[in-house]
């Protein structure tokens, strides 16, 4: 049974998160629908475990303890532990931006970014979510996930139109996914944001489930020309971390 005072919090929390530039506390209680007075009490409690800290046109804004918390919460993922060391090592090999990914509540969430001197700069950053559909770190995620798994993420999914790439049938993605399956890696080509192609694998765990997903990303004419390679280098890197994870390939 969930308490309300703390599901309360973590939906402060989680709208925070989505806004920057901070919030009031009407304008927490309005996006939230809870009364304004026991929004006013939340947030000063958070306030005064600097959970959150107030601005001078009274605002409120995640706080520092949040970075401490994440931080071990993100030393805490073995997958990202594992990983970090072979990322590097590719991000110089193939000299673009390396990407690394967990999936959570149907989402993609970035657990580490590693961002070449020379490559394009992207919106995506750690701790930011992305849509599964139109991105390439998301397709691996669902081309290599058990099928009634994939089925019912999809089925979750709106195929909204971001680029003139973006796939918006679901027929067509599962067609497309069923050839990323195939071929061991996903690909998206402009369909998150334009200029930007990207290639990513799986990560696989001891239990043979998809723990992460990793990628390499960069602008399309860059990229094009060395795809297979940075393919290649790409599988190299994601089943070495897998390895590490007690994955034994069948």
């Amino acid at each position: 049974m969930s308490v309300k005072s703390a599901v309360r919090v973590m939906e402060i929390l989680e709208l925070l998160s989505e806004h920057s530039e901070g919030l009031t506390v009407k304008e927490i209680s309005v996006a939230l629908s809870f009364p304004q007075s026991s929004t006013f009490n939340l947030v000063q409690t958070l306030c005064t475990r600097n959970y959150l800290i107030q601005t001078g046109t009274k605002q409120y804004k995640l706080g520092p303890k949040l970075i401490h918390i994440g931080s071990n919460a993100m030393e805490g993922l073995d997958v990202q532990s594992e990983g970090e060391l072979h990322l590097r090592e590719l991000m110089e090999d193939v000299q673009e931006t390396v990407f690394m990914a967990v999936l959570s509540e149907g989402e993609l969430v970035y657990v580490s970014k590693m961002e070449y001197n020379r490559s394009i700069r992207t919106g995506a950053k750690i701790g930011s979510r992305k849509p599964l559909y139109c991105t390439g770190l998301g397709k691996a995620f669902l081309a290599f996930l058990p099928e009634a798994k994939r089925d019912s993420l999809i089925e979750e999914q709106e195929l909204v139109k971001i680029t003139e790439n973006t796939i918006t049938s679901k027929a067509d993605l599962i067609e497309q996914l069923k050839q990323f399956s195939a071929q061991g890696y996903s690909i998206d080509d402009e369909e998150n944001e334009e200029g930007l192609y990207c290639l990513a694998a799986p990560v696989f765990n001891a239990n043979n489930e998809v723990a992460a997903a990793i990628s390499i990303a960069g602008p399309k004419y860059r990229m094009l020309p060395n795809k297979e390679a940075a393919a290649g280098k790409l599988l190299a890197v994601s089943e070495t971390i897998s390895q590490k994870l007690g994955y034994i390939k069948s």
